[in-house]
């Protein structure tokens, strides 16, 4: 099955301090190591950037570089766009992801191909969660019912653009293909592919590239 992925690098970095996929992870840009990646697994890589961005510099070995929308999802829709229709799956990656590893990307692809409508990594939930309302607790939450889901979520193509086809909004792409009733599975995820959120991210990326545990 042909599989293209979509690599988001979009957002302005507001907790970061500046827009993190351009931060400098072991001499190159965060979103180069999630690019590189993308296009080991893949047969064509979209790129979808700030708008400012988008000329700023020639990204290698991406097909496509397009401007991003408003909020995450519509950043994926731009990116969708320019895929193109004979791809038979979709893999939605992070920028800010730059350690998935290349058995993660084969792994939700794989996952895929054997007739899922999505597959997307998760990590069991090690700490217990309690649910807040006004800074009280009023709940505790059944952690072995929880994931915390990571990308690259792979998609079949058509299942993804049928989720977008009504612009909606989430906070990743699996739940848009959820509440269209289609079937998303799990596969395991990778403690080291963290999403790089704060400044302290990268020495602890830097590490995981070094090979250190």
């Amino acid at each position: 099955m042909e599989a293209w992925a979509i690599v988001v690098a979009a957002g302005s970095g507001l907790r970061f301090g500046q827009p993190k996929q351009h931060a400098e992870l072991a001499g190159r840009p965060v979103m180069d190591w999630a690019i590189d990646r993308a296009r080991a697994a893949c047969q064509g890589v979209v790129v979808v950037t700030r708008p400012v961005d988008v000329e700023r510099r020639a990204i290698p070995g991406v097909d496509a570089v397009v401007a991003g929308g408003e909020t995450r999802s519509g950043s994926v829709r731009a990116g969708l766009a320019a895929v193109p229709a004979r791809a038979e799956v979709i893999v939605v990656h992070d920028a800010a992801r730059p350690l998935a590893t290349a058995d993660l990307w084969q792994k939700v692809i794989d996952t895929v191909a054997a007739g899922a409508d999505a597959a997307v990594p998760a990590l069991a939930v090690t700490e217990t969660i309690k649910r807040v309302q006004d800074d009280a607790i009023i709940e505790t939450l059944d952690r072995h019912q929880l994931v915390l889901v990571q990308t690259p979520q792979a998609f079949r193509a058509g299942a993804l653009r049928a989720a977008h086809a009504d612009a909606r909004d989430a906070t990743d792409d699996a739940g848009l293909v959820e509440s269209s009733g289609r079937r998303v599975v799990t596969v395991p995820g990778e403690r080291r592919n963290l999403k790089i959120t704060e400044p302290a991210d990268l020495a602890v990326a830097a590490l995981w590239l070094k090979g250190c545990t």
